[in-house]
């Protein structure tokens, strides 16, 4: 059975009260001191599960407490409770309170960089999702992606929000010394773009970027491999005609004011931020070059997985429980709300709404509506990792034959996620080797040594 608060209120939004658990017979006391058996048997799992989650997302979106109070006065809790479980995963959560082994290890470190694409595994600390496992999380912001991978390297983490080709790069000692990491989910689809400097607005085709300097969040990034591949599209050598810089997201629009960079293709917010700043504008979304492309990923070590099996599980099911409320778009508003304050990416809330609903401003004078401007699809589809290698291979961070599938299978964890997705009741995919469209063109990951091959611009 998961580890529930052992103090929960009658009215979980009553900030006046001790939290209690509510009796089964309706009153505000304690089931203990009812004094009967059948008294704690109704007080069932599944309604005390849903209002630790209630509560813990109205004290998120309502921090103080008499913003809280007078929310809660003005509205009413039942209004309010209404409010909140149409928005709760109640099938993922009921499918939560089933008995599980407890956790090796409860208390936990989780790496992230403040950006929307670590939304599910950043939410589930607020709304209460690692708790309902019986884990203590702490999410710990870090400054950068070479960060992250030493400290996973280190165990000062337990697990971290990766970009998807680090645990490749990692577990291939590619950069940094070999250290076996798995890719559990995918944490984002799509959610990236193409950022230029407001005075780059002349000079939108990619032909005329020749001595352009651009920045990507690191080395082993999809933000790295995609601008390679678009302007190589374009007849331009990503290593020759322009300069590509490794910058922390964080600051990438403070470099694009300051003119030291001419634009970058970074993970969101701050794509939206340049334009909330009127120092850049979008290009395009990246989903414009791949539809369903992943972003960052959501992992550990193979060695934690190996001696904290039922730890593993347990967070597993919270970054799952997460993801399918981040995919349901009627939720998007209240994410924005629980992600943004300082803790987690300490935004404006509006810039974090553009991105999520999809509906921003573009820096060009227009107001676009793209629905899926970033997603939520957690499925590590071994066909991605495999194309990642195709461009590591292409642009010469690894040398020689590459055994794709070898290395796909054994860092993307596609039947763990297959096998927590159903235990939560959640749609199961088929397959392991979608293909799919970059730029037009298909990806066969049977056809990958070719595809790496067929290239004309690459590294030699």
């Amino acid at each position: 059975m998961p580890r529930l608060p052992t103090t929960l209120r009658a009215d979980p939004y009553d900030a006046d009260r001790p939290l209690m658990m509510r009796c089964a017979c309706g009153q505000d006391h304690a089931p203990q001191a009812h004094g009967t058996a059948q008294a704690v048997a109704a007080a069932s799992v599944e309604e005390a599960s849903r209002d630790f989650v209630e509560a813990a997302l109205v004290k998120a979106l309502f921090p103080h407490e008499p913003l809280r109070r007078r929310f809660l006065k003005a509205v009413g809790a039942g209004t309010a409770r209404a409010a909140i479980a149409s928005l709760l995963p109640v099938a993922s959560l009921q499918a939560m309170a089933q008995e599980k082994r407890a956790p090796e290890k409860k208390d936990l470190k989780i790496g992230f960089i403040p950006i929307t694409c670590a939304t599910p595994l950043i939410m589930a600390h607020p709304l209460g999702f690692y708790r309902n496992e019986g884990l203590n999380v702490e999410v710990v912001k870090t400054a950068g992606w070479a960060l992250i991978r030493d400290k996973m390297m280190n165990r000062e983490y337990d697990a971290t929000h990766f970009l998807s080709p680090m645990p490749l790069a990692m577990s291939m000692g590619v950069g940094s010394n070999p250290v076996p990491m798995n890719v559990a989910t995918i944490q984002n689809t799509n959610g990236q773009a193409i950022t230029l400097a407001v005075k780059h607005k002349d000079k939108r085709d990619p032909k005329l970027w020749k001595g352009f300097k651009f920045a990507v969040p690191f080395e082993f990034s999809m933000h790295n491999f995609l601008l390679r591949y678009y302007v190589a599209e374009h007849g331009l050598n990503p290593d020759t005609d322009i300069q590509i810089r490794v910058v922390p997201p964080p600051e990438m629009v403070a470099n694009l004011r300051a003119g030291n960079i001419d634009g970058y293709l970074c993970p969101d917010p701050f794509n939206q931020r340049a334009v909330y700043e009127e120092v850049g504008f979008i290009h395009l979304l990246t989903r414009e070059l791949w539809n369903g492309h992943p972003c960052c990923a959501f992992g550990t070590s193979t060695e934690f997985i190996q001696k904290n099996p039922d730890t593993f599980a347990a967070l597993y099911r919270a970054v799952l429980t997460a993801s399918a409320m981040a995919r349901e778009a009627k939720n998007r508003e209240l994410i924005a709300k629980v992600i943004a304050p300082a803790q987690y990416l300490n935004q404006p809330e509006t810039v974090i709404a553009q991105v999520l609903t999809g509906r921003f401003a573009d820096g060009l004078g227009k107001i676009q509506t793209v629905p899926d401007r970033a997603d939520f699809d957690p499925i590590p589809w071994q066909s991605m990792a495999v194309w990642m290698l195709t461009q590591m291979q292409r642009w010469g961070y690894v040398k020689g034959e590459v055994n794709y599938k070898q290395i796909a299978e054994k860092v993307f964890l596609l039947t763990d996620a297959r096998k927590y997705m159903k235990e939560l009741g959640q749609p199961v995919p088929q397959g392991a080797y979608p293909s799919f469209k970059v730029m037009g063109r298909e990806f066969d990951p049977d056809k990958a040594a070719a595809y790496a091959k067929s290239f004309a611009i690459y590294k030699s």
